[in-house]
């Protein structure tokens, strides 16, 4: 069997994928012509081309573009059923995905009306279990950022299960966001951070000892610190890596410069992910294989990667136990 269809037929996990960002291309285009479309965007090559980016403020400038065309509750369940079916398509079975509220303010729709729109678009595809991570913006005042989080606690019972840090990450470190941080752990949600992206090592050593995240999505300047890197190693806290994401962006400037077999041969618990895979032209098999060929992963390298994503999730033990023996039952089929 080949590395993709191997990697294909084994029930995959993803931690660090934004919701909006996994919309597919189509149907991302049929709810910009729903609400009159962009000139500049005639057909899906257009749209296609718009993904191409000089740098991450860039990348975040379309993002706020695409999140224009987002303007009501049915929106938001159309691109999460759209995106759950392609996550099934892949055999990607336990998701835990970001969603942004705050980015969709302009709706008018509360937090909660959002969730329950996100929730009713997954609950109909069946055969892929998606939690959600609500993020806090790092431009948004602290305040708010605060009740966005005890807003995502009161959801806990429609999959919120914890909350992260998205944003202009190169403008706004993430020391500020410790109270919000210790107020999202009071009310029983887990945490997490992108940090090492588009700013220095710094942020990646704030988010672990300011914020004390759970996880750090990301955390590709890390390698820059050799005592951060010793840090991470020693407290087994979970990367949420996501190489090609990282090239698109211009976070690294090839394939071969990541850091992630540097990572993984120190003893850092790393897992693979795809950010926002149509945004980015990638898919989950895509990454594995690219490490594969670029990084000289071994099959038995990328099961530990696939199983790493299993412990670090916040499902419980028990469903761990079982998802792990599937895993393993997969790999010997």
């Amino acid at each position: 069997m080949d590395l993709a269809t191997w990697i294909d037929s084994l029930p995959k996990s993803e931690l660090h994928v934004h919701l909006e960002g996994s919309i597919p291309l189509w149907a991302l285009f049929e709810i910009l012509t729903r609400h009159g479309g962009d000139p500049e965007v005639p057909d899906l090559q257009a749209l296609e081309r718009r993904f191409a980016y000089r740098d991450f403020p860039h990348f975040l400038a379309m993002w706020t573009w695409k999140h224009g065309f987002l303007r009501d509750a049915e929106d938001f369940a159309f691109l999460a059923e759209a995106a759950a079916r392609e996550w099934l398509a892949q055999n990607i079975t336990y998701v835990e995905a970001h969603y942004s509220p705050t980015d969709a303010s302009h709706t008018g729709l509360s937090v909660g009306d959002l969730t329950r729109a996100v929730r009713r678009g997954l609950d109909r595809v069946v055969g892929v279990e998606v939690r959600l991570i609500c993020d806090v913006v790092r431009d948004s005042p602290i305040p708010r950022a605060l009740r966005t989080a005890e807003e995502a606690a009161e959801l806990q019972d429609l999959g919120v299960v914890g909350i992260g840090l998205g944003g202009p990450e190169h403008s706004h470190p993430p020391e500020p966001f410790a109270p919000v941080f210790a107020r999202a752990r009071a009310l029983g949600l887990h945490t997490t951070a992108h940090a090492g992206e588009a700013a220095g090592p710094e942020s990646v050593r704030g988010a672990v000892e300011v914020l004390q995240a759970g996880r750090i999505g990301h955390a590709t300047r890390a390698i820059e610190d050799p005592g951060l890197v010793e840090l991470l190693a020693r407290e087994q806290t979970p990367l949420e890596l996501c190489p090609i994401s990282n090239l698109r962006t211009g976070a690294v400037p090839s394939l071969e410069s990541h850091p992630v077999r540097t990572y993984f041969e120190r003893g850092l618990k790393v897992t693979l992910n795809t950010d926002d895979p149509p945004m980015f032209n990638t898919t989950l098999t895509g990454e594995f294989v690219a490490l594969h060929e670029v990084h000289g992963f071994t099959r038995e390298d990328l099961l530990t990667l696939l199983h790493n994503a299993l412990d670090a999730s916040w499902m419980r033990d028990s469903d761990k136990t079982r998802r792990h023996l599937e895993l393993d039952q997969a790999a010997r089929a």
